[in-house]
C-alpha cells in the first residue's frame, strides 16, 4: 500500500493507506472526509466532557452566568442533583452522574487515541470507517446521557450531524470542500483526472509526505530539513561543547598537572594495587 503522511502547519498528521491504481479524486476525497471527521471528533471530545460536567447547552438569548441572573434578574433556574454552574453560561449546569462521566471519559480517551499524531510514529493508518465508528461511540454515549434528546441549538448535536457545529470556531476555519480541495506531495499538485501511479510511480511501498489545502493557496511550505527534536538535540550539544570551552579558558595552563593521567606514579601504583588509597580525611 502507498502510505502518505498528512502533515498540518500545527504540526498535527495521519497516515493515510491506499493504492497506486486509486484515481487521485479518490483520494482526495476521502483525505478531505478523514481531515473534517477529525475535526468534528476533536471538538466533540471537548464538547462531551463539558456536557457531562455542566449538562446541555441554553438556548442562545438565554445564556448567562446563572448566579447573575438569579441575583439581578429573579430567574428561576432548574438545578438537578449534580447541578454545576457553567463558568462560561453557555450551559444549563444540569450535568450527568460520576459513572456516566466515568463512561464518557473512557469514550474521550478513547477517540483522543486514533487521533493522537504519535499513530504516525507507529505507522497506525486511520480510515473513514475508524473514525465513523467513533462518531457512533460519541452518538452512543450522548443518547445515554441525554435519551430525550440535545436541544436543536447544542453544538454537539449539530457536529454529530455534520459540520455545521463546528462552523464559526477555529477548527470551522480548516474545514476542507472535497470538491475543490487540492493535495500537494513534493509541492506538485495531484491532477484528479490521473491516479496516484502517474504521480507517485507504481511501488505499492511508496511513503510520501502530503498536505492539503484549499484552492489557490499555491504550493505549501516545503518541509524543515531538522525536525524539532533535532534541533533541540543539535542546540544542547553545542551548549555543552560551549560551556566546556568557557572552562576551558577559565581554567589556568597548569590544571591538567592535578588529572590523574598526568601522574608519572599512576601506573606503578596502579600495578601495586594503591590506585585508590587516598590519606585520612582526604577525598
Amino acid at each position: 500500500m502507498v502510505v502518505i503522511n498528512i502533515k498540518k502547519d500545527t504540526g498535527d498528521s495521519f497516515l493515510y493507506e491506499t493504492s497506486c491504481e486509486n484515481s487521485n479524486d479518490l483520494v482526495i476525497r476521502e483525505l478531505v472526509t478523514i481531515w473534517n471527521l477529525r475535526l468534528r471528533l476533536r471538538q466533540l471530545v471537548g464538547g462531551i466532557r463539558e456536557m457531562a460536567m455542566y449538562g446541555p447547552m441554553k438556548p442562545p438569548d438565554k445564556a448567562g452566568l446563572d448566579d447573575i441572573e438569579e441575583k439581578y434578574n429573579g430567574a428561576v433556574i432548574e438545578k438537578n442533583q449534580f447541578y454545576q454552574a457553567d463558568p462560561s453560561g453557555a450551559r444549563t449546569g444540569c450535568g450527568v452522574g460520576p459513572q456516566l462521566t466515568e463512561t464518557i471519559e473512557k469514550v474521550c480517551i478513547d477517540t483522543e487515541a486514533i487521533l493522537s499524531s504519535d499513530n504516525v510514529q507507529r505507522k497506525i493508518a486511520v480510515s473513514v470507517p475508524k473514525l465513523l465508528e467513533k462518531l457512533d461511540l460519541i452518538r452512543g454515549v450522548v443518547t445515554m446521557a441525554f435519551p430525550m434528546g440535545l436541544p436543536e441549538w447544542d453544538t454537539i448535536r449539530l457536529t454529530l450531524n455534520g459540520n455545521e457545529g463546528i462552523e464559526g470556531t477555529s477548527a470551522g476555519v480548516e474545514l476542507l470542500d472535497p470538491e475543490t480541495a487540492e493535495l500537494w506531495v513534493a509541492s506538485r499538485m495531484f491532477d484528479r483526472n490521473q491516479i496516484v501511479a502517474d504521480r507517485l510511480g507504481r511501488n505499492d511501498k511508496t511513503k510520501v509526505i502530503g498536505k492539503l489545502q484549499k484552492p489557490g493557496a499555491g504550493p505549501p511550505g516545503r518541509e524543515a530539513a531538522v525536525s524539532e527534536e533535532e534541533k533541540k538535540a543539535m542546540m544542547a550539544f553545542y551548549f555543552k561543547k560551549q560551556e566546556e570551552q568557557k572552562r576551558m579558558a577559565e581554567s589556568s595552563e597548569d590544571d591538567y598537572l592535578h588529572s590523574s593521567w598526568a601522574d608519572p606514579k599512576q601506573l606503578q601504583r596502579s600495578l601495586r594495587g594503591q590506585g585508590d588509597i587516598r590519606a585520612p580525611g582526604l577525598r
